[in-house]
């Protein structure tokens, strides 16, 4: 038995955002955000793309979204690739699925609470040893929530969960297992398939249950995913040592048209805009640029 991997786009998708994912989404919620507790009854898996509606605004791409029966919006993103300003990005999202639930002429009141769930497949707080991180408004000096306290966001960091199978105690702790490491698994763990959401969430990884071309697409999804991260890796290792002949910041744009250069073979240009930091207008002359030197 093959599972895929529920870290790449499209498993993640399928698992939890597809038609007959409802339980397993209600379940992995009330795991991660309200710590196995049945707190979520019933919710709305619903188009987790967001259009701007003011002209010149970004797209958002999300990877799963959900209203649940009480008005909570929740968006939900698996991320593998540690690129810059990503934390700048959950935040966005979260704020723009705040305001844009409001229609023409409705008021302030009909606002309801955003939680933003994000997955990282890095350490998005290097230092810090929680593998789950909770952010609310607060007041600075002693701690105070703020009163209409309707953004949270929750993190959860991959590499800091270090538990093995046998260590598993909670429907949280099963999972982030299943999230982890399901891909490496080649059947379902004793301990875990006693779920019925997490069996379910199983039967639909098995790659057994998935066409040719699926499999074949998923593989060079994987393949993409390891090619952008040793190719930011080494970026990012070149353009430091490069970086540290200039100043401090001509050694960060150095940094970045070092990375960039790196991917130009894998990735489009938008992708490493969104990767390094530059604008999409430097990284088409960086390209242009080099072609003229080939």
């Amino acid at each position: 038995m093959k599972f895929i991997n529920p870290k790449t786009d499209y498993a993640f998708k399928k698992i939890f955002g597809s038609a007959e994912s409802k339980d397993i989404l209600i379940s992995f919620l009330n795991a991660l955000i309200y710590d196995g507790n049945s707190t979520i009854e019933d919710l709305e898996i619903i188009n987790p793309n967001l259009p701007p509606k003011v002209e010149g605004l970004k797209d958002t791409y999300l990877d799963v979204k959900a209203q649940l029966k009480n008005g909570t919006m929740v968006i939900i993103e698996m991320q593998v690739l540690n690129v810059q300003s990503f934390g700048k990005r959950v935040l966005f999202n979260a704020a723009k699925t705040y305001a844009f639930q409001l229609q023409k002429g409705e008021g302030y009141r009909m606002l309801k609470p955003v939680i933003a769930l994000t997955l990282t497949d890095f350490e998005m707080f290097p230092g810090r040893h929680q593998f789950t991180s909770r952010f609310v408004y607060r007041e600075v000096s002693d701690g105070y929530v703020y009163t209409e306290n309707d953004i949270e966001l929750i993190f959860v960091e991959l590499p800091k969960f270090t538990k093995e199978i046998e260590e598993l105690e909670t429907i949280t702790d099963k999972w982030i297992y299943f999230i982890k490491s399901a891909r490496s698994l080649d059947e379902v763990p004793t301990n875990m398939d006693n779920i019925p959401e997490l069996h379910r969430a199983f039967e639909i990884a098995n790659q057994a249950n998935l066409t040719r071309e699926e499999i074949e697409d998923l593989e060079r999804r994987e393949m993409f995913i390891y090619d952008q991260q040793g190719a930011v890796a080494l970026g990012r290792q070149e353009g430091r040592q490069e970086g540290r002949q200039e100043g401090r910041e001509a050694g960060k744009k150095e940094e970045q048209h070092a990375i960039a250069k790196k991917l130009l073979n894998l990735l489009d240009d938008e992708a490493i805009a969104a990767t390094t930091g530059l604008s999409l207008e430097a990284v088409r002359e960086l390209r242009e640029k080099e072609s003229e030197n080939l």
